[in-house]
């Protein structure tokens, strides 16, 4: 099916789409309109179109959100701290009110958004799913809510995390658990779990998340829409402490890849706030996604040479999707990097335990405040309470060593290729997978331990949907690119989705139960 996402609004086209939403989901086109807005069926490029031209009002498109997160949020628990209707109808009249002058915001002007809960909002309680912060109302903006206020958005609330990110399962003791939008017994992934589950019900136009060990790519490929972890200082943030690149970066959700694009427009280009932050504006990610992808060559990393287990029916599904890659003329072949992974996950361990450890280690002095940490916060701050300032250095001389292992295997390929998650949503009841394929995991995170090794290469890697299991379970397929290369991630994800449009054709059966 060919992508819509750039076309003009049309009123009847976008009735067609609810008709079509409906047959997908077992209903007639008359039950679906009754039962969903024709609203939250639109991308985000027609819905900034249609406010533009005042085809819809603000307040309208404010009012089918909140309706619609009202009737399916309940079921999934991905959208908390909603904020009072009255006060965003308000804002809403105001977004209307500046369209009527002529002002413009940006590309998000009216569109409800809820931020995931490891940002700051101003007078939003931000919690990062601790009960340590569970009454904590921020002052003021982070740097990339700031740029997506500046650029139009409504701040509804946030959506559900796991505590402090850890962990790419997305529950904690505030908020409770959020579930996956295409089986509620199962995970949503995270930890922006929320924002995926937010997109995949059409409770927000588009969402933003971050990433660390895969924190926007697991999340995107077990709900069916779009993340895309961008290279470091693509997507500026600002912090007490700015000089030490994390591994870890802030990017976009969305359910195609033009949205994806038009909000990393957004959120990326340079701030002196951020001065590791790359050079130029973030609008260079509007330029044309339509590119001639023949002859690319694309190198399937598999189970990494058997490093990663993975559970039955993941690399088929993977293998499947990589199969409309060559039908777009692409080549598909397997290749890995030419150096042992083993000690670089060990490395991926130490580096995490610095970052994440230090960033967490004044709740740990506090007696109060450890007791209401989870464990697997305490295990990566004594992690990193016993690592030296050599042990940090030896495990960055591995990163580099694998990063520059992985540029070699750039000269042959234009792209590299790889489930994820190595395993499909599991039960949303349990805390971690502490088993696949009948290898046990022996951390909280091991079974992300594949996707953690593109972060330690620093590639962008954009997650798109592969497609669905056996029991109607969604997966992602990361396609990786190198260092600063988001553009082609870009063009040949929306070659992709054009050829597939997984999104638009298999929409969660919740759906169909208005």
């Amino acid at each position: 099916m060919a992508d819509k996402s750039r076309s003009e609004f049309d009123r009847r086209s976008v009735l067609e789409l609810a008709g079509g939403a409906a047959a997908i989901a077992g209903l007639t086109p008359t039950t679906a309109k009754a039962a969903i807005s024709d609203i939250v069926l639109m991308n985000a490029h027609d819905l900034t179109g249609a406010i533009a031209s005042r085809k819809l009002s603000c307040v309208e498109v404010m009012n089918a959100y909140l309706d619609h997160i009202a009737a399916f949020n309940p079921k999934v628990n991905a959208i908390v701290a909603l904020q009072d209707r009255d006060s965003l109808l308000a804002q809403a009249r105001e977004r209307d009110a500046q369209v009527l002058r002529g002002e413009i915001m940006g590309p998000l002007h009216g569109f409800p958004h809820a931020v995931k809960d490891l940002q700051s909002v101003k007078g939003i309680r931000s919690t990062s799913g601790s009960p340590i912060l569970k009454d904590f109302v921020p002052s003021r903006d982070s740097l990339p809510v700031e740029r997506m206020r500046a650029a139009g958005a409504i701040y509804i609330g946030k959506t559900n995390v796991p505590e402090f990110g850890l962990g790419s399962h997305t529950y904690n003791p505030v908020y409770g658990a959020t579930h996956n939008a295409y089986d509620q017994t199962r995970s949503a992934g995270g930890s922006s779990g929320g924002a995926a589950v937010s997109l995949a019900l059409r409770m927000l136009p588009v969402a933003d998340g971050s990433d660390y060990g895969g924190s926007l790519r697991n999340p995107a490929g077990w709900n069916n829409v779009f993340g895309f972890r961008t290279s470091f200082g693509i997507v500026p943030t600002a912090g007490d402490e700015v000089w030490l690149p994390s591994m870890g970066v802030t990017g976009p959700m969305a359910r195609t890849v033009s949205d994806l694009a038009m909000l990393l427009s957004v959120q990326a280009g340079y701030d002196p706030r951020a001065p590791l932050s790359v050079a130029g504006e973030g609008r260079r990610f509007l330029a044309p996604l339509s590119a001639d992808v023949k002859g690319k060559r694309i190198a399937w990393l598999g189970n990494l040479g058997g490093l990663a287990p993975y559970e039955a029916g993941v690399l088929d599904v993977c293998r499947a999707a990589l199969k409309t890659f060559e039908t777009l003329g692409c080549t598909v072949e397997p290749a890995l990097p030419d150096m042992a992974m083993e000690p670089v996950w060990q490395a991926f361990i130490r580096l995490r335990q610095w970052q994440q450890g230090a960033s967490l280690a004044g709740y740990y002095a506090d007696p109060a405040k450890r007791a209401l940490l989870k464990p697997e916060a305490i295990w990566e701050i004594e992690g990193g309470l016993k690592l030296s300032a050599n042990d940090v250095t030896a495990a960055s001389v591995t990163r580099t060593a694998w990063s520059a292992a992985v540029r070699r295997l750039f000269e042959h390929y234009d792209f590299l290729a790889m489930p994820t998650a190595q395993l499909f949503p599991f039960d949303v009841t349990a805390t971690w997978p502490h088993e696949i394929a009948g290898q046990k995991m022996q951390t909280y995170h091991e079974w992300m331990k594949a996707v953690c090794l593109i972060t330690m290469a620093g590639c962008p890697s954009l997650a798109v949907p592969a497609g669905f299991g056996s029991q109607g379970l969604p997966m992602g397929l990361q396609v990786i690119a190198p260092v600063h290369r988001e553009m082609d991630c870009l063009q040949l994800g929306y070659a992709y989705q054009t050829a597939t449009d997984w999104t638009a054709q298999r929409l969660p059966l919740l759906l169909g139960h208005a």
